[in-house]
């Protein structure tokens, strides 16, 4: 880490850093840790270390409210979701509910519930529904029928999987389990300033916009996970949706309003709104995110969020940024993500 790197950790006070450096203030003669929560020192009077002993013997003395010398806490909350988490994988009966999980961790069930939260962004049951809903099409993919399927997952009785089948799965169990026959997406393919476009659409919404170079390419994973799905393409039913994305990347109109046909949890739709909220061409951290949307211990779930995103530009996922201020991870290639920030700064 350079110390530009270094003092974005001490301004987010991130905990990811507490074990790689410290730092120190010239005012002050204290030094501290990345994530202390004391007020932040100007970025002229702060001085960095690679550790308690290096900034000791530069003559500063050891912060009385984060104590850096001292050795790192486990955080409390993180470890809760980790015995939370193992009991849930251990159900496959069906997702336990949070009086059960309460007496077997002697806790309350509204404390767990909250810490839970704190630490995942997500409450237990939400975290067992999507542990649930992923062995399902795993069975699924294993070539299982409906039935066998549905017991296997942990579903109760098919009136439960049904219901939820809309959202979770965007058409019904059967259907799904056919690698997603009978389900309809149309799709239009056009030149971009980053290469090639593909924007796909339900008769709800836009389901997919990606980036990439070669139209096989973009055609062979908008149906890698429904073969048999009905896709076509129609670059006229679409061109409407087509012209207001190629306004947005040309800086002529801000994140294009569409109708989006997505399937996410509750936290995702929370961090895709926070992204379409950055102002062009500006970032924020994965841990900024969180702490936006209201959970500050949620960075890497934010990151996932960012990744899952299924309509790019839509929601403007390369707004995000690691802690250091890299340009992390971009499904589309970081290249793009620099282009696409590149091209908002201008404007």
């Amino acid at each position: 880490m350079n110390d530009d790197q270094r003092w974005r950790a001490v301004r987010t006070r991130d905990a990811r850093f507490d074990d790689q450096f410290v730092y120190a203030v010239r005012s002050t003669g204290v030094f501290c840790r990345p994530s202390c929560p004391s007020r932040k020192p100007k970025r002229d009077n702060a001085l960095f270390f690679a550790d308690a002993p290096a900034a000791r013997d530069a003559g500063f003395r050891p912060c009385r409210r984060c104590h850096p010398e001292a050795a790192k806490a486990p955080d409390p909350a993180t470890e809760l979701a980790q015995r939370v988490i193992a009991l849930l994988v251990a159900r496959t009966d069906g997702p336990p509910t949070l009086a059960e999980l309460g007496v077997e961790l002697g806790l309350s069930p509204h404390h767990l519930q909250r810490s839970f939260k704190q630490a995942t962004g997500l409450s237990p049951r939400q975290y067992a529904e999507a542990l649930r809903h992923g062995r399902l099409k795993a069975e699924f993919r294993n070539g299982e029928p409906v039935a066998s399927a549905l017991y296997g997952a942990g579903y109760g009785s098919s009136s439960r999987l049904y219901e939820k089948a809309d959202s979770q799965l965007g058409m019904t169990p059967s259907s799904f389990a056919k690698g997603g026959r009978g389900a309809q997406i149309t799709f239009a393919i056009a030149d971009c300033p980053l290469g090639r476009l593909l924007v796909a659409a339900t008769a709800r919404g836009v389901c997919a916009v990606m980036l990439g170079n070669r139209d096989p390419d973009l055609e062979a994973e908008l149906s890698g996970d429904f073969p048999a799905a009905e896709i076509l393409r129609d670059d006229g039913v679409l061109a409407d949706h087509v012209a207001h994305i190629l306004e947005h990347l040309d800086g002529a109109t801000p994140v294009p309003d569409l109708p989006l046909d997505v399937r996410a949890t509750a936290f995702q739709w929370r961090v895709w709104e926070c992204l379409r909220r950055i102002p062009p061409g500006q970032t924020m951290t994965y841990g900024e995110i969180a702490a936006v949307i209201g959970h500050p211990r949620a960075a890497r779930a934010v990151g996932r969020a960012c990744a899952t995103n299924p309509v790019s530009l839509v929601v403007p996922c390369h707004r995000a940024v690691g802690a250091d201020g890299n340009l992390t991870g971009y499904r589309w290639g970081v290249q793009r993500k620099r282009d696409l920030l590149a091209r908002e700064g201008r404007r």
